[in-house]
């Protein structure tokens, strides 16, 4: 069930993170770790378990594997973290080059690739293991494909609203798999935020007053946020 203004089965309706207090079955509480700072780790509950699981289910979590990351923002970013954590080895790929320093500096990936730069796809063609694509706009899958091992997998991710084109053929002739995953459940969710903890793994975000929402939804359209915007409810509120 939504925990976000639905109503629930006794015709309550449910206020969600906007509410001052709540009563759940502890079947389906975590349990929150110490060190894991609150704003810096909310984004994991949704982009940080879509992207563990994404990893765990379809065995991209080995030491050694050499995992492509498509886009870099607040997925992408995670999934970085994630595999660097588990000793993989990531790139990069994207459209936008000016991404290439801080994905390098700040988020230690080990390699970047321009997607539009044709002489760069070419070159990394069959070096991947598998790839994890979190764009969510219509975009081409056979220069990621090309890119794949054989028998490699490309995990979407992004979910673009749109259908796709799909090359077969490349699939068939390298055994390549195209799947996709939206979120995990509670077992895999605490395991997530308990292997966070235990590596520091948050999200770069920014900490915003609610008189801050409507800038943020314009920041948001814009692309202008590195990586998540996180609403300081607590402090910032006030209950008339």
């Amino acid at each position: 069930m939504l925990t976000d203004s639905p109503p629930y089965v006794d015709g309550i309706i449910i206020h969600g993170c906007f509410s001052d207090h709540t009563v759940a079955d502890e079947h389906f509480v975590l349990r929150w770790p110490d060190n894991l700072p609150l704003d810096f780790g909310a984004p994991l509950l949704g982009a940080g378990i879509t992207m563990y699981s994404s990893l765990r289910y379809f065995g991209l979590d080995m030491p050694g594997m050499h995992i492509g990351v498509v886009g870099l923002r607040g997925h992408g970013h995670l999934v970085v973290k994630f595999v660097k954590a588990l000793g993989g080895k990531v790139t990069v790929i994207s459209t936008s080059p000016e991404k290439k320093e801080r994905a390098i500096k700040n988020l230690d990936v080990d390699s970047f690739l321009v997607s539009s730069d044709p002489d760069q796809m070419l070159i990394a063609m069959d070096t991947l293991d598998d790839i994890i694509d979190t764009v969510p706009a219509i975009h081409p899958l056979q220069p990621l494909i090309d890119l794949l091992k054989i028998q490699g997998k490309l995990v979407m991710n992004g979910g673009p609203l749109e259908p796709l084109d799909l090359p077969m053929c490349s699939l068939i002739l390298g055994r390549k798999i195209v799947a996709g995953i939206d979120i995990g459940g509670l077992k895999e969710m605490q395991e997530m935020l308990d292997f966070a903890a235990k590596h520091n793994i948050t999200a770069d975000v920014k900490v915003i007053p609610i008189d801050y929402v409507n800038t943020a939804m314009e920041r948001l359209d814009k692309n202008d946020v590195k990586y998540r915007f996180v609403l300081d409810i607590e402090s910032t509120l006030k209950i008339a």
